[in-house]
């Protein structure tokens, strides 16, 4: 079975922590920033996890890091 390849889009998005888990950036932090208030771009600031109904397809993007 020939290798698998690596969802470069999704590489480039996602961190695979220690334990497992997926990391993320949040969405709604590149534009149209003067609407919104400083405690929303504050909390946008942090990264979020994928949600675990989530991991099976993102293990098939990431095959060897997830």
């Amino acid at each position: 079975m020939p290798k698998m390849k690596t969802h470069r889009g999704a590489a480039k998005r996602l961190r695979v922590t220690a334990s497992g888990k997926v990391k993320r950036f949040r969405a709604y932090k590149s534009h149209l920033l003067a609407s919104k208030t400083p405690k929303q771009k504050r909390r946008l600031r942090h990264p979020a996890l994928v949600d675990s109904t989530d991991r099976r397809r993102v293990a098939r993007l990431l095959p060897y890091e997830a």
